[in-house]
């Protein structure tokens, strides 16, 4: 025992450097420079993050200035005077290329069924959706709310918003009619989108009761789109509900409709994140800033190849589904999966599965599930060729050394990189986790700061502390992604994250840098 005691310490210690075949084809591949950009981002942050916009977005009109930033108010603006827009951006541009007919969305049912979505293909069902939603009344500005499983739909149905400029507030399926009933009436929404149930290892779960017991007591939603998922019988109020497939097929509806030139700055979405204490706050993501760092940081922290097959294992109604499932992917025109089960339904190796069906290349999922799958033996692991992976991905909460290494060993067959990624909802997008090509790995440690990211590790007294000192994680500037307001309650915005430590973004978080920089 002692003997493995000592070797699992000693390897906590290690760092693992990427291949030299890694590093050669990364998109960043050395620490030279990694530092190098890292500098200009901060030296040079208008040329710096005008360069990213102009090379990663398309642009319906180009912005006056590239940002505003003031924590003291606070007031944030990215690319002021643009105008884009979000679906077009994931689907449009891309069907003038070779990736027409390339898979934009795998996704794969808790019990085997598969549907493998074009971007070709998705294009028309996002426009159908888009043009169901304005039959409906829905306009630009107007909030439609989710509360759906992980059934395609979902996706489908935030880019058909996005492509309207109307704004999607999704709420986890999982929630209770009071959580639902609250996040409605907070953002006002119109029109909700839910399914009659869901499968969830094995078990048929109800989820239009819980949507008819929230629309008690709802005055703002006129309609309700219902998808048909499990088949079970359902109450359907006459005027307000309706069968959203039936709609859907409807003659009148266009597989046509042209995107809406949005503003920079115009809301994209309201995600909600409960706090410790009162209310969920509904966090204001807008358009070009929360894109461009999706994108960008899908690209870089994930060192995003043409040919990968990329699956987020999060659920859409969480922020790293929003980011990493359907944005990030799909603005980078790459293939994502979308799954709907758990992961050791019907047995421990369905991840394993999923990922030998697929010759799944990146794989990000939550420590959680790693020390769960740990759990249940490295045999689970062995039953499945999961040769395809070559980077591996954590996100959620710090991931333990041991769990890092079970990951490494077992599912990266210690080639894989493995990318600890640090974020919130309130970011947007991940801030903290070294390049994959560029920077050698440490078990336990986030990294090094993303383009732009400028940390601190402030003291109680508000000094800066000292290597290897545990502090509060602020952030000296804003970022593209970073949330503008609690919906409703910028005053509240500003108490939670701009007041703590005067002109920077406190996290809420602790962390500490050691001697490496990490």
């Amino acid at each position: 025992m002692a003997k493995k005691a000592k070797t699992v310490s000693s390897e906590k210690q290690k760092t693992f450097a990427p291949s030299k075949e890694f590093s050669k084809r990364a998109h960043v591949k050395n620490l030279t420079e990694y530092e190098k950009l890292y500098k200009k981002s901060l030296d040079d942050p208008n040329g710096f993050w005008a360069d990213m916009a102009e090379k990663n977005l398309s642009w319906f009109k180009k912005w006056n200035k590239v940002m505003e930033s003031d924590f003291s108010k606070p007031e944030i603006k990215w690319f002021k005077g643009g105008k884009l827009n979000v679906s077009y951006n994931c689907l449009d541009r891309h069907l003038k290329t070779h990736r027409k007919n390339k898979a934009a969305l795998i996704w794969e049912s808790e019990n085997g069924e598969n549907k493998i979505y074009t971007y070709q293909e998705l294009h028309r069902l996002v426009c159908r959706f888009a043009n169901l939603l304005k039959k409906l009344g829905v306009k630009k500005g107007d909030r439609v709310v989710f509360y759906l499983p992980m059934i395609p739909e979902l996706a489908i149905g935030m880019l058909a918003c996005s492509r309207i400029g109307a704004v999607h507030s999704i709420v986890f399926g999982g929630f209770s009619a009071i959580a639902l009933r609250g996040r409605i009436n907070d953002c006002k929404g119109k029109v909700l989108v839910t399914s009659d149930g869901s499968f969830r290892a094995g078990k048929v779960i109800s989820i239009k009761r819980n949507a008819d017991t929230a629309m008690e007591e709802t005055p703002s939603v006129k309609k309700c789109l219902v998808f048909r998922r499990t088949g079970i019988n359902v109450d359907m109020k006459q005027g307000r509900d309706m069968f959203a497939e039936d709609e859907l097929k409807k003659d009148d509806i266009s597989s046509i409709c042209e995107p809406v030139a949005m503003g920079a700055e115009d809301p994209l979405f309201i995600l909600y994140t409960s706090g410790s204490t009162g209310k969920p706050k509904g966090l204001l993501h807008t358009t070009a800033g929360y894109l461009l760092h999706t994108t960008v940081t899908f690209k870089y922290v994930f060192d995003h190849r043409e040919e990968d097959t990329f699956w987020c294992t999060a659920d859409i109604g969480w922020i790293t589904g929003h980011s990493y499932i359907v944005y990030g992917p799909l603005s980078n025109g790459a293939t994502s999966i979308m799954f709907e089960g758990v992961p050791t339904y019907p047995q421990p190796d369905r991840y394993w599965e999923i990922v030998e069906k697929y010759r799944v290349n990146t794989f990000y999922t939550a420590p959680t599930v790693i020390r769960a799958l740990a759990r249940e033996g490295d045999e689970w692991t062995k039953k499945r060729d999961i040769s395809s992976l070559r980077l591996l991905g954590s996100v959620g909460e710090p991931i333990n050394p041991e769990a890092w290494l079970w990951y490494h060993k077992n599912i990266g067959r210690k080639k894989c990189p493995i990318v600890d990624t640090w974020w919130q909802t309130e970011t947007g997008g991940i801030l903290i986790s070294s390049l994959p090509g560029a920077v050698a790995m440490k078990p336990g440690a986030a990294g090094r700061p993303f383009f732009g990211v400028e940390p601190m590790i402030l003291a109680s007294d508000g000094s800066e502390a000292k290597t290897n000192e545990k502090g509060s994680l602020v952030f000296k500037r804003a970022w593209p992604g970073i949330a503008r307001t609690i919906y409703g309650n910028p005053a509240r915005y500003k108490e939670t994250y701009c007041s703590y430590y005067k002109d920077n973004y406190f996290s809420g978080d602790g962390a500490m840098v050691d001697a490496d920089g990490d």
